[in-house]
């Protein structure tokens, strides 16, 4: 009998908070007493569809009482199943509205579920935000490398949040524009002097264009020199010249190497072959002789014709020394 009562008890517990979780008695009558009426089978419906009662509720709550009164519980419900976030797209929907922003609901949800955060756009819509480039290194054209950075003061383009470019998109376009501006400059010295220049010329490009930000004011913040370029590109041109020279001189070298080592070639092969047509000329004599197309007393006259000529040249040799020694 006491298991039977403990098993009643149980089951009755288990029905009672079933019947007050699927209908949420306590926020109902919050939404009452708050002045937003909301019925009781709503609630329900929501319960059995998952929804977060409670947020979707107080979110209503608060927007009626901030005086949005063109909202209703099943937008924040479809919103809410959509993926959105519904007490970010009220907080968004109050700000605007007391700062004087038109932002209309269909707008605010279309944009968060685009993944904007609404209320943090709606709050640089009403305070600008300023955001810092990274270092940003350009050479003007007397070779002087600068490094300059910038702070972009931007405001929420509501407009444009969607399918609007963030702010990378706005930095890198600022400093593109930044190497523009000092590349256009004739000295280095020039940026220096008139740094405002840059933020005109920035400024005058419309680098906000298709963005979701508008783009208020550009200040340069800081500016340094950086390397001479100019200077070091010269001596990496200078090195790089020295190197083709040294080059082409060590092919002209290689190519008259390789003239001497052919007219050499040429001039022993000449050699050989005056040394192989001398040792013909005795055998070309004895065959004479034999033949009889030459005479002994020819072959002698050839001998003395050979040793005169011998002793002329010796007498010359011997004749050029004493001029060598003076």
């Amino acid at each position: 009998m006491l298991i039977i009562e403990v098993i009643l008890a149980v089951v009755l517990i288990a029905v009672i908070g079933a019947f007050f979780y699927y209908i949420p008695l306590a926020i109902w009558f919050n939404a009452i007493v708050s002045g937003v009426p909301v019925g009781i089978f709503e609630l329900v419906g929501m319960r059995l569809r998952r929804a977060p009662v409670r947020i979707i509720v107080e979110s209503l709550i608060t927007a009626r009482k901030a005086g949005l009164k063109e909202i209703q519980i099943s937008d924040l419900e479809t919103h809410y199943l959509a993926g959105g976030r519904v007490p970010s797209v009220i907080k968004a929907l109050i700000s605007a509205d007391k700062a004087n922003i038109d932002l209309a609901f269909q707008q605010a949800t279309a944009i968060d579920l685009a993944g904007r955060d609404v209320s943090e756009a709606v709050e640089i819509s009403v305070n600008p935000k300023v955001i810092e480039t990274p270092s940003v290194a350009a050479v003007a054209q007397d070779g002087i490398q600068l490094i300059a950075k910038a702070l972009v003061t931007v405001r929420a383009n509501i407009d444009q949040l969607i399918g609007g470019s963030g702010e990378e998109t706005v930095l890198a376009r600022v400093g593109e524009g930044i190497v523009t501006s000092i590349g256009s400059s004739v000295t280095h010295q020039e940026v220096l002097e008139n740094p405002d220049k840059i933020s005109r010329l920035v400024l005058s490009k419309g680098l906000d264009a298709g963005t979701a930000f508008e783009i208020l004011s550009i200040d340069i913040a800081d500016i340094d020199i950086g390397e001479n370029v100019g200077a070091k590109l010269q001596t990496e041109q200078a090195a790089a010249d020295l190197k083709v020279a040294e080059a082409k001189a060590e092919e002209r070298r290689a190519m008259a190497v390789a003239v001497e080592q052919e007219m050499k070639a040429k001039t022993q092969n000449a050699k050989a072959k005056v040394i192989e047509a001398e040792a013909q000329v005795p055998i070309a004599i004895a065959e004479a002789l034999r033949e009889g197309k030459l005479t002994l007393m020819d072959y002698k006259k050839l001998e003395n014709l050979e040793s005169d000529t011998a002793m002329r040249k010796s007498i010359a040799e011997g004749s050029e020394q004493p001029k060598q020694l003076k």
